[in-house]
């Protein structure tokens, strides 16, 4: 079976599940595991945003939208060659990949006739229920089985530890020009760290707000994950989120590595947040973040 993937979080799935000699073909934006963009074909290119601020990003972006231009071009002459079988894309945000009805049509202009899987999550459980469904498009069930039971059993590991515990109010921020507030899987992520989400919208897409949205929720803590930004990244955000939010722990971490993207390294989330909420001896102090404030 030949896979595209069009969407990060979908390239690493099909990794955890050991696929990656089925998968043919991904986007400029599948950095994880490294091989994927290295190895693979890129069929989907996009903006450098490099050098751009977030408020300049967000300009750029609503511009280009409002304008019905596409943020991402797809390479169809490359897909074509490739033949897929599958393709896994999504419809949850225009912002972060092709939706499949735009790869439907580039599909039909091509006479190919690959099935299109949309994954689509909006909570966390969905989105450990995205791992079963590629794992039985791709005819390996009893995998997929496998990588959501060891996930749920590190979920569950982390939930014994800080059962007990007070449940400091936690506020995300995944956009800080202008401030977006956490959505989707994010809440439920700091949920199962043993912190109390607030300023947030469950398994709802994300909006802007403005800065009095977050001041009165009374966050305890504030992390800033910036979509689309590494550490380094939100590291230089969070210095506009700590002037905007004073007098409270300010932690910066890799959004794209275990927050935004809706894959198996949320989990690695839940564990970097239950970290640096509920520090111990016996816990090894969070990777990819660091406290700014």
């Amino acid at each position: 079976m030949r896979v595209v993937s069009l969407l990060p979080s979908a390239t690493e799935i099909v990794y955890a599940l050991g696929l990656a000699d089925q998968l043919v073909g991904v986007t400029f934006e599948c950095d994880e595991p490294p091989a994927a963009r290295r190895d693979k074909a890129i069929v989907v290119g996009g903006a450098d945003t490099s050098g751009m601020t977030p408020a300049e990003i967000d300009a750029s972006v609503r511009s280009r939208l409002a304008a019905g231009e596409d943020l991402y071009t797809l390479h169809a002459g490359a897909l074509a060659a490739l033949d897929p079988d599958v393709i896994l894309t999504q419809d949850l945000c225009r912002v972060c990949a092709l939706p499949s009805g735009q790869v439907d049509q580039a599909l039909t202009h091509l006479g190919c006739r690959a099935d299109v899987v949309a994954l689509d999550p909006y909570t966390l459980d969905e989105v450990l229920a995205t791992i079963r469904t590629v794992g039985d498009r791709m005819g390996v069930p009893e995998r997929a089985d496998a990588v959501v039971r060891w996930l749920r059993e590190r979920l569950a590991t982390v939930a014994a530890r800080v059962a007990d515990r007070p449940r400091p109010r936690v506020a995300v921020v995944e956009w800080v020009d202008p401030p977006f507030p956490a959505a989707h899987w994010v809440p439920d992520q700091v949920a199962a760290a043993g912190g109390e989400p607030v300023a947030c919208r469950p398994g709802q897409r994300s909006v802007p707000v403005d800065w009095s949205f977050f001041a009165a929720a009374d966050p305890e803590v504030v992390v800033v994950a910036p979509c689309g930004f590494g550490l380094e990244g939100a590291v230089a955000q969070a210095a506009t989120v700590a002037a905007a939010l004073p007098g409270r722990p300010v932690w910066a971490v890799d959004g794209d590595a275990v927050i935004v993207r809706p894959g198996p390294r949320l989990v690695d989330g839940v564990e970097m947040l239950a970290a640096l909420l509920h520090p111990a001896p016996d816990v090894e102090p969070p990777s990819l973040a660091v406290r700014v404030a």
